[in-house]
């Protein structure tokens, strides 16, 4: 069995920091001070950008009329789904006909999704047992360089029990897994996540964190260029949007433990907004979208998975004109389905927007990152896991090419592994490994 190093939780990056009472803020790259650790005699010398990983995830498939994309860069023609790409469709990779064999004839839902991130073969009954997920596996690697290992997220509360296939619902509530039988626990509150972005503790979290740090922002903004100022005035004003919203998040989160008290019910089990969550997700998913911008930009984390909603997921749309929750949604394969992918997809489109925004060195955060959006299945309508959608946006520090429709459908099952694609993925984030999942090759053409 494989081993990986392990991972000093401890040990900081090297970027600036501000502190308070109780906060930590890390500032994004800031080229005219002194690099990162460095002494005055090599403070021209700017070191390379950390490159950066993050999942996104969208259960129970596409409607596969409108899940289209051909041509290449600025000439590039997106189907109807994929519509909310189109100002940055030169930053993406439209990558179709990869599979996962492990989530093939084993039945419905969780056994599709539990290993999506890890190819491993998926054990039924009572005991999970799968396999260590690809940004875990990286958060083993790289995870000693940054404050916080990995980042995972959700916007929808993890659900127990079996599927009617003997599969544990575990598989179907997360994608990222520590170990065979333990998934990444998950965080699905906002003001949570934003706590822990800024180590925001105790009864301070009352108190705004720019506050707490006011004095060593201004101070730090009369040793920097004119350009770092703005820079870091643009990241402060960011941080104070996201954290007042978070705050409000906040409030709910209070409000449903404090009703809650008496209720033989945990709150997590509740369904939204009494469990704390936001009713409406369009903004709760918006938010954990830009906290994982958040942590990129300050090098908090290099590796993110956010899960969109589980598989078989409950969430309603309302504003999307659909009737049926999601799984339901799924079944139809209509044009309502088809405005819930198309949603789904505007999430994506904002992060790669938000990351492009973000300057960093010579280039972006996201010019450094390699966001991948992915499904369990195909079809929803027919639980095809023959092959799964999936996209990509960023360049990765410069070794991923994007602006690109990748067809791998009839290249045969041995060239078209979706861990195969990993390991070309994690070769770019410098960790090689002979095997992964069910994969011993790179994907050709990546």
């Amino acid at each position: 069995m494989k081993t990986y190093p392990s991972v000093n939780p401890h040990q900081h990056s090297r970027r600036q920091f501000l502190r308070g009472a109780g906060v930590v803020m890390a500032l994004p790259w800031l080229e005219s001070l002194p690099v990162w650790g460095a002494e005055p005699a090599t403070r021209g010398a700017l070191p390379p950008a950390p490159k950066r990983l993050a999942v996104l995830f969208m259960a129970n498939g596409v409607n596969p009329k409108y899940w289209t994309a051909t041509g290449t860069g600025a000439a590039m023609e997106l189907g109807e789904t994929l519509s909310p790409l189109e100002s940055v469709k030169g930053k993406v990779n439209f990558i179709k006909g990869l599979y996962n064999q492990a989530a093939v004839g084993v039945g419905i839902h969780p056994g599709m999704t539990g290993n999506l991130l890890s190819g491993a073969p998926l054990t039924k009954g009572a005991e999970l047992h799968g396999g260590v997920s690809m940004d875990q596996v990286l958060a083993r690697h790289l995870g000693d360089q940054t404050v916080q290992p990995s980042m995972v997220l959700g916007c929808e509360q993890p659900v127990t029990g079996y599927h009617e296939t003997n599969f544990s619902m575990a598989y179907s509530s997360h994608i990222s897994w520590q170990s065979p039988t333990s998934p990444v626990p998950m965080e699905v509150y906002p003001s949570l996540a934003f706590d822990s972005l800024f180590d925001n503790r105790g009864q301070q979290r009352n108190q705004s964190v720019l506050d707490r740090v006011k004095d060593q922002a201004a101070s730090l903004g009369r040793q920097v260029s004119a350009a770092d100022k703005a820079k870091i005035d643009e990241y402060l004003t960011s941080v104070r949007e996201v954290e007042k919203r978070a705050e409000n998040m906040r409030a709910a989160k209070a409000r449903a433990e404090a009703n809650a008290k008496g209720d033989p019910r945990m709150v997590i089990t509740m369904k939204r907004p009494d469990n704390g969550l936001p009713e409406d997700i369009r903004e709760h998913m918006r938010l954990m979208c830009d906290i994982v911008a958040l942590g990129f930009q300050t090098d908090k984390t290099r590796l993110a998975t956010l899960l969109l909603c589980r598989d078989i997921s409950g969430l309603f749309y309302p504003f999307l004109d659909a009737k049926l929750a999601h799984h339901l949604a799924s079944h139809e394969e209509d044009d309502a389905f088809m405005r819930i992918n198309k949603y789904y997809v505007s999430q994506f489109a904002y992060l790669i927007e938000k990351l492009q925004s973000m300057p960093e060195g010579e280039g972006t955060v996201l010019d450094n990152s390699c966001l991948v959006f992915m499904s369990n299945m195909w079809s929803g309508k027919n639980h095809d896991s023959n092959k799964v959608p999936l996209l990509t946006a960023g360049g990765l520090g410069g070794t991923l090419e994007t602006g690109r429709v990748l067809d791998f459908t009839e290249a045969g099952n041995d060239n078209r592994k979706l861990c195969s694609l990993y390991l070309s993925l994690m070769d770019r984030m410098g960790v090689k490994l002979d095997q992964f999942g069910d994969a011993q090759t790179r994907l050709a053409g990546i």
